[in-house]
């Protein structure tokens, strides 16, 4: 089992789940899921590296703070993470809400982050994802950003139902683990959780502006590796093709979104390599 630590960084305390040792990897996860998403990858890549899994400000036992759910503020939580860790470098994984945190912490710091991994996500209104978006967003990306209050109004009392239909639909049915289900359920159980996780969505059109801002005046020079399954597919590997130096592209078959608790050996595969600083096209 990791190591669980609260760490104070930005103003808030974050729960951290620390393993291994070694160079460092920085994995932020997204909805609805906490640290525990990346149980598997953890376990495998801690022989080789210093895994580092926080529960991102307002997710899991991490602070309920009351602001800061924007991409750019994200990134600071996870830049001054390291610094307190002292990890002066490391490679960056993230998913769904972790990714935009993760690209602007990379295109920001290009000196901390030596590798950099995004999946199943989008880039705020880059170019690249409309065919993706062809009829619209998901429909729960207007439901939790709609009238402060109404999504945890409806929700409470409900929790355990909702984060299942999410993590079958991103299983593609076949569901995660009872422990790890249970640990999500307990984590988004709550009027106070519920609405610290909607202000993640609530926030995302201050992200993008700050995604769109962003790669105005730079370009993402690190390696970069973008992953999709279902439903994202290649379109965060279109939308970061005009702005990265360095872009290897893979869909994994037959995966669900949470493709770290779906299909974590596929995902590994491709992982393992990268990290090491070969070409993961040759996995």
């Amino acid at each position: 089992m990791p190591e669980l630590r609260c760490v104070p960084v930005n103003g808030v305390e974050l729960n951290v789940a620390l393993a291994g040792s070694g160079p460092a990897v920085l994995l932020l996860h997204g909805f609805p899921h906490t640290w525990e998403l990346w149980t598997d990858v953890m376990a495998d890549l801690s022989g080789r590296y210093r895994v580092i899994a926080p529960d991102l400000r307002g997710f899991g036992a991490s602070s309920r703070a009351a602001s800061g759910y924007d991409a750019g503020t994200l990134a600071e939580d996870a830049a001054a993470l390291l610094t307190t860790l002292g990890v002066s470098s490391a490679a960056v994984v993230g998913i769904d809400a972790g990714t935009a945190p993760a690209f602007l912490l990379a295109l920001r710091r290009p000196g901390l982050v030596r590798r950099l991994v995004v999946m199943e996500s989008l880039l705020g209104r880059l170019p690249g994802a409309e065919d993706f978006l062809a009829d619209g967003p998901p429909w729960w990306f207007g439901f939790h950003s709609a009238a402060p209050g109404l999504a945890e109004t409806v929700l409470e009392g409900h929790e355990a139902a909702y984060v299942d239909w999410f993590l079958r639909a991103g299983t593609l049915g076949d569901g995660v683990r009872p422990a790890v289900r249970d640990a999500f359920v307990r984590a988004y159980t709550g009027r106070q959780a519920l609405s610290c996780a909607f202000s993640y969505y609530r926030a995302l059109p201050e992200s993008a502006v700050q995604i769109e801002q962003a790669v105005t005046t730079a370009r993402l020079t690190v390696p970069t590796m973008a992953l999709g399954a279902r439903p994202v597919g290649a379109a965060l590997e279109r939308q970061l093709r005009p702005v990265t130096d360095d872009l290897t592209g893979h869909v994994i078959e037959d995966c669900g979104h949470i493709i770290p608790l779906h299909r974590p050996r596929e995902l590994l595969t491709l992982l393992r390599p990268f990290l090491a600083g070969e070409d993961a096209r040759a996995a």
